[in-house]
């Protein structure tokens, strides 16, 4: 019986440990106060240019902004669309195929939030 009960707990660890682990890098590339802004940003008004994308999340320098769509990209949630065919040179951000993948986190993200602020307004955690 003890055997078994430890056993477990080792399993419990190894299982806990994994779900600690990715949750870790899912925040890694996604943290931070802008990226899913951005992302949500892109995927909702697709192409977008650089002064256009920084007014519609507002609060953003330039330079963050620049930062963070570089990351974006790196992590292949973001693609850079320059057309250098025009005068002057336009360049557009278009949200991947692959930062699509994160619509179903984003939804259930919001619902929460939704779900959140209705109980602190409620006062639902006092004294509880």
């Amino acid at each position: 019986m003890e055997n078994t009960v430890e056993t477990e707990e080792v399993v419990c660890r190894g299982r806990c440990g994994e779900s600690l682990s990715a949750v870790e890098d899912a925040i890694y590339v996604i943290g931070g106060k802008w990226k899913l802004k951005i992302i949500i940003v892109l995927q909702e008004l697709g192409n977008v240019r650089f002064n256009d994308l920084q007014r519609t999340i507002g609060g953003i320098s330039a330079r963050v902004l620049s930062n963070e769509l570089k990351d974006l990209e790196l992590n292949g949630f973001v693609k850079r669309v320059v057309h250098a065919d025009q005068t002057p040179v336009i360049v557009e951000y278009i949200s991947t195929h692959y930062s699509k993948t994160l619509k179903p986190v984003i939804m259930s993200l919001a619902e929460w939030g939704i779900s959140h602020k209705k109980n602190i307004r409620e006062d639902v955690f006092e004294n509880k």
